[in-house]
């Protein structure tokens, strides 16, 4: 991967990180992973290798393969990936709003999903692919990517303070019925219409959208403490114990907290999970 530079000053409020990536120069380790929810969505476009192909389950042989160029929408589970051939790619995590800013959509449109980007901007992304795909330098492949992004952008005037603030506090903390109330209610909206425009701009309703960013924080905890105190994390992370903590990290992993520390990781949110 390329070394990280910060992402230009017009695309910030939209544009977390952007990433140029070249073929791995070893196969994956294992077939399948489960690629795990982060709270953020997606633009990934994958060269000189397959598309992406995504499992429904274990048991699915088969697998759907999706566009070279795919949004993935935020996903409040796991999904079960093909890493039997890597592939280049370039792509960048998307802030909330940028559904809107880039595509014209809401983000709730795109939640749970893998949407090919020329649904989404027509004849643009084949013109993308051509661009990325007769350059194998990673500076031109992200100067033509920023370009991309800076020509779908629209004149909007930002993400509501009041939906920004509220993202920005769930992803810290725990987002309880009385937590989500007291920021409805400071923005003097009522419950339902805030959740209604938190959905539009990050594509989860807030608590759901505060149990993924608990798991992400969990997460990076387990990578700093590989042997930890089970009871006394769970308390630390916002969960009401350890039996809580367990349940939902089998919900959005696929697999126990001991099955995910006993896996050769080799990023938190990639779980490799054998030949399937």
């Amino acid at each position: 991967m390329t070394a990280e530079r910060p992402v230009p000053a017009s695309l910030h409020p939209w544009i977390e990180r952007i990433w140029v990536q070249a073929r791995p120069a070893e196969p994956a380790r294992a077939q399948r992973e489960h690629s795990l929810p982060n709270g953020a969505m997606h633009l990934v476009v994958r060269l000189d290798g397959p598309p992406l192909r995504l499992y429904a389950d274990a048991d699915d042989r088969i697998g759907r393969r999706h566009a070279a160029a795919t949004v993935a929408g935020i996903r409040a589970t796991y999904c079960i990936k093909d890493t039997s051939t890597p592939a280049a790619s370039v792509g960048a995590v998307l802030r909330p709003g940028a559904a809107l800013a880039l595509f014209g959509v809401s983000a709730a449109e795109l939640a749970g999903q893998h949407v090919a980007l020329g649904d989404l901007c027509g004849n643009a992304a084949e013109l993308l692919y051509e661009r990325l795909a007769v350059t194998d330098d990673p500076h031109r492949r992200r100067q033509v990517f920023e370009r991309f992004l800076h020509e779908r952008l629209r004149p909007l005037r930002g993400l509501d303070p009041q939906i920004a603030r509220a993202a920005t506090r769930l992803e810290r903390a725990s987002g309880t019925d009385d937590t989500i109330a007291a920021i409805a209610e400071a923005g003097g909206r009522s419950h339902r219409h805030f959740i209604a425009g938190f959905r539009d701009a990050v594509g989860l309703a807030p608590k759901r959208y505060a149990r993924v960013q608990r798991f992400r924080r969990l997460l990076a905890a387990l990578s700093a403490t590989p042997r930890p105190a089970w009871a006394q994390l769970a308390l630390e992370q916002g969960y009401f114990d350890q039996s809580h903590l367990i349940r939902e990290f089998r919900e959005f992993a696929g697999v126990s907290p001991r099955e995910y520390l006993a896996a050769p990781l080799a990023a938190p949110h990639h779980l490799p999970v054998g030949p399937g």
